[in-house]
């Protein structure tokens, strides 16, 4: 059985081919798109990361298609609803950077409460001044968790340690969470920090817009290592320009692919594709000096993306031997 394997890196390759042994399997670095589709059309099973285009136009070329393992946990690149009518199993890694993601929702908390990056670059050019670095203390501030999944709870422990108080919000509470569970508007209003770990769906898409920074505390701190279209961004801008919102640490962005792919810019059906008045706010906030923005690189562990390659095999090995695991949709 045929297996295309996209946006795969060589030391990738190094690694996921090892375990894939004696199978038919193609590697490449290309995303999946409409233009590439009819090259792989014979191809069986498909495995790809976030930000390869698995919608019903592209998914129609391939006539013998029956698995899609994507190497992330999010599906929301994946055309389920087609892929349920088409008999095409979609399964997914539900586990690898609880510890990862929780991480960088730090680091990019402390990277704005010392404000590192302005620090850093001043020093580099000599200037060992402390004129407009004050920060502030995490100790005694409330931190509140938007999506108690396994990330958000590991965030939460995090938060703890440093002497925060955490406040929690989801529509599936766990009894045995070490915080406290309250509604989602008391969570905006009471907390100092305000950490997103959501999945994107058309129920959270734009979770926090213009009437949900209203009702924050002066002067928020907004996290976001989940899915791009959870905040309106124009919203947070926003909500930045007035104040209301001190800064924000995003790893994520809503027209993210489109800024990736800077030559999408050029192409006739862009307007078509995308959301201008977004896409522009994704670059504002990206030259925002509030906010900070990396690369959608909240995952990007050694550790876990070993974790990711060899659910990933397990679960193509698993799907071949008639006993399919790790299904969603």
């Amino acid at each position: 059985m045929n297996i295309v394997c996209f946006e795969i890196e060589d030391w990738e390759s190094d690694t996921l081919r090892p375990l894939c042994r004696n199978l038919d399997i193609t590697m490449t670095s290309d995303n999946l798109d409409q233009d590439n589709a009819d090259k792989y059309a014979d191809t069986r099973i498909i495995s790809c990361f976030i930000y390869s285009n698995l919608r019903q136009p592209v998914l129609e070329k391939f006539k013998n298609l029956k698995l899609i393992a994507t190497r992330s946990t999010g599906t929301d690149h994946i055309d389920l609803d087609y892929c349920r009518q088409r008999g095409i199993a979609v399964c997914n890694v539900p586990a690898y950077g609880e510890h990862t993601v929780a991480e960088h929702v730090f680091a990019l908390l402390l990277a704005l409460s010392r404000h590192i990056p302005q620090a850093a670059q001043r020093t580099r050019e000599g200037d060992f001044s402390f004129k407009g670095l004050c920060g502030f203390d995490l100790y005694g501030k409330i931190m509140g968790i938007i999506g108690t999944g396994t990330i958000g709870l590991h965030a939460a422990r995090i938060a703890k340690g440093f002497g925060m108080n955490v406040l929690g919000y989801d529509t599936q509470p766990h009894q045995n969470a070490d915080l406290t569970y309250v509604t989602f508007e008391q969570l905006l209003s009471q907390s100092d920090i305000i950490s997103l770990h959501v999945p994107g769906t058309p129920k959270t898409r734009h979770m926090l817009s213009e009437k949900e920074f209203s009702i924050m505390k002066d002067g928020v701190i907004i996290i976001n290592t989940a899915r791009g279209p959870v905040i309106d961004v124009r919203a947070l801008l926003r909500a930045l320009q007035s104040g209301k919102v001190r800064a924000a640490g995003l790893d994520v962005l809503p027209e993210e692919p489109a800024i990736r792919e800077e030559a999408e810019l050029l192409r006739e059906s862009f307007s078509q594709k995308h959301d201008l008045e977004t896409l522009l706010a994704d670059y504002a906030l990206l030259h925002n000096k509030n906010v900070i923005v990396t690369p959608h690189s909240a995952f990007y562990t050694k550790e876990a993306l070993d974790k990711i390659l060899h659910t990933t095999s397990e679960n193509i090995m698993a799907f071949l031997r008639g006993a399919p695991q790790n299904i969603v949709g």
